[in-house]
């Protein structure tokens, strides 16, 4: 080369990149940093049915149930809440439910109930002499009904989703992994 030059080396090149090797390595496999990530967003999400909101911060609708006896929205037996889950790989991390249910809860909309012949059971109150509904192994009596066709309109009551706080949490965990942090090979 004509001119200039400046020459730099390491001497001790393998102290010095090491740093840097470390960081290339957790960048090829990125499995730790979505599995962090979906544990989190996992726990928030699972938080979303103690508050009754959305990810964007907007109250649920509360239940027909929730109005006439009290308790909470999407909360009688916590099947759908203890049932958020992920799957990470090394590309990405989904958070869901495998629960069929979980859709028209997250998404809202109609139900189409068919036409049908029900059997409704009845207990008498020996004191009141008034009936009530009743389960099967408790009537004392029960009668045949028409149902007609009808629609349920079911609200939104979305659960999945990244609020401002798991999005902060998310950039958190990303400068942790990648400084080999939190369980991240260095």
């Amino acid at each position: 080369m004509t001119g200039a030059l400046i020459r730099i080396s390491l001497k001790d090149a393998d102290n010095a990149l090491a740093p840097l090797a470390g960081y290339i390595a957790r960048a090829n496999d990125k499995l730790g940093l979505f599995e962090n990530i979906g544990a989190s967003v996992t726990t928030s999400t699972q938080h979303r049915f103690e508050t009754s909101k959305a990810p964007d911060g907007s109250p649920w609708p509360p239940s027909l149930r929730v109005k006439k006896h009290g308790g909470f929205t999407l909360r009688l037996t916590a099947r759908l809440m203890r049932s958020i889950t992920y799957q990470a790989s090394s590309d990405n991390v989904e958070i869901g439910t495998n629960v069929v249910y979980a859709a028209i809860h997250q998404f809202g909309g109609p139900i189409n109930k068919a036409a049908r012949t029900a059997v409704l059971h009845f207990k008498t109150n020996s004191k009141t002499g008034q009936s009530r509904f009743a389960k099967p192994n408790k009537a004392d009596r029960a009668r045949k009904a028409e149902i007609g066709a009808h629609t349920i309109t079911m609200p939104v009551r979305a659960f999945l989703g990244l609020d401002d706080d798991d999005e902060r949490e998310i950039l958190s965990i990303a400068e942790q992994w990648l400084a080999g942090e939190n369980g991240a090979a260095a």
